[in-house]
């Protein structure tokens, strides 16, 4: 979702197909066929989904792994292939900005896969267009449940009561810190609270260091002003998502923090899209806000001494913005029991092995796995960061809420961090705009 690749990431126009949504392109897919009848609710004749005695079946799955997370699910389907001669799965992978458009466009056609792989804030506006297929049977047949996971990532899948989606991953925000530029400020941990944070600030600053850049842009700006926005005790949206709160006191809260680093000379003005990220490559940038996705090309950069660790708790508690990758299945013209029941069973096989996708720089969904002593001593860097899985947030999964972020407070978030407006002004503005997108969305996703 965003960088999900080895190498300097996705771009912003990537990362809002990806994470946030392609709210226009699937509103246009509305297609028909519908659940009614479908094996994958039903239950197929072929196996429980615990296991698969039926025909041999090719399944079609697709995804977006087109980074360096694409060598992990190619490992993995190649070794379930290799284990389960009856299910041979053909895996399309698909750059993330038009796997959203292209599989609405399939399934309406009766050419969808079988099975696929959506963000949670694209599972609202998928299931009301009837592209994906509730999953409660499946995941009752599977005997999964919210405690095999974790409440809020198994509650990312679930739309209208139902569940559309099997959790595969989550991919939080961390913080990345330069160990020899904490070194030059007295520090051998990275700090964990807003006093020790400031305090490696102040000891920078006055080394000539600018030690935190604040960007504008959604990387990692955004990203940062709404995990900030929930250590304030703030939230999005109100709790059936009629209504913007991120103007409340608690946002307002985190966007003037972020500001202040800018004002302070802590921050350059004016960051650059990806600035930041290049900064801290480079050793210019001692702490910075970005997606546990990096781990793996930070990895690579042999001159670099850096760790990872979660969040600071800037505000009143932890809060870190999130989102999963969950397994969907796709809506068939003519559903095929055979294939549908191979699908549960692929579905739960590269749950249980999920210890391999973590290694792409992700935190494992599945309980068993990263709770797994395999998970904590041959991944610590990943698992450091799953210490914040009890007060990670995900987006809605709403139809069509994609838009109404990047219309709103995205650009609120912008015009503070370059200093256009207060951040108050800015978020008031933003959630009028927001409130009006809400209930455009309402009309036209629920009528």
């Amino acid at each position: 979702m965003f960088r999900d690749r080895v190498g300097r990431g996705l771009t912003r126009r990537e990362f809002l197909w990806t994470s946030l949504g392609a709210g226009a392109g699937l509103a246009l897919a509305g297609c028909g066929g519908g659940p009614q009848n479908n094996p994958a609710v039903q239950g197929g004749s072929a196996g429980s989904g615990k296991a698969y005695n039926g025909p041999k079946v090719t399944l079609e799955f697709w995804n977006g792994f087109t980074g360096g997370d694409g060598p992990f699910i190619r490992k993995m389907v190649e070794q379930f292939s290799s284990e389960n001669k009856n299910i041979q799965v053909k895996m399309n992978i698909i750059v993330w900005e038009q796997y959203y458009q292209k599989v609405p466009t399939a399934v309406a056609s009766g050419n969808g896969p079988d099975v696929g792989i959506m963000h949670c804030d694209q599972l609202g506006t998928n299931a009301a267009r009837n592209v994906v297929v509730p999953l409660d049977d499946v995941a009752k047949t599977l005997d999964l449940k919210e405690s095999d996971f974790y409440p809020t990532v198994w509650e990312a899948g679930l739309y209208n009561g139902k569940r559309y989606g099997i959790p595969l991953d989550m991919h939080p925000l961390a913080l990345y810190y330069n160990k020899d530029l904490l070194a030059k400020a007295g520090m051998d941990k990275p700090p964990q609270t807003k006093d020790e944070y400031m305090g490696v600030l102040k000891e920078l600053k006055a080394k000539g260091i600018q030690g935190s850049w604040v960007s504008p842009f959604l990387f990692t700006g955004v990203l940062q002003f709404m995990s900030l926005l929930w250590q304030y005790g703030g939230d999005l949206y109100n709790s059936d998502v009629t209504k913007a709160t991120f103007n409340s006191d608690a946002g307002v809260e985190a966007l003037s923090w972020m500001v202040s680093l800018v004002k302070s000379g802590y921050s350059p003005k004016n960051v650059a899209q990806d600035a930041e990220y290049t900064a801290f490559q480079n050793g210019k940038n001692a702490l910075h806000w970005n997606g546990i996705w990096n781990i793996v090309p930070f990895g690579e950069l042999k001159d670099l001494n850096w760790g990872v660790a979660p969040l600071p708790q800037i505000g009143s508690q932890g809060g870190a913005w999130s989102n999963t990758h969950q397994f969907v299945m796709m809506t068939q013209r003519t559903p095929d029991p055979n294939r549908q029941a191979a699908s549960k069973y692929f579905i739960n096989w590269i749950s249980q092995h999920s210890l391999e996708w973590a290694k792409s720089g992700k935190i494992p969904a599945r309980k068993s796995v990263r709770d797994s002593q395999a998970f904590k001593n041959d991944l610590p860097k990943e698992a450091a960061v799953a210490r914040e899985v009890p007060y990670i947030h995900f987006p809605p999964t709403v139809p069509g809420i994609a838009d109404v972020e990047t219309a709103s407070f995205d650009v609120a978030v912008q015009e503070a961090v370059l200093l256009k407006k207060d951040p108050k002004p800015a978020l008031d503005e933003a959630a009028k705009k927001a409130n009006d997108l809400l209930e455009q969305n309402r009309q036209k996703y629920q009528g």
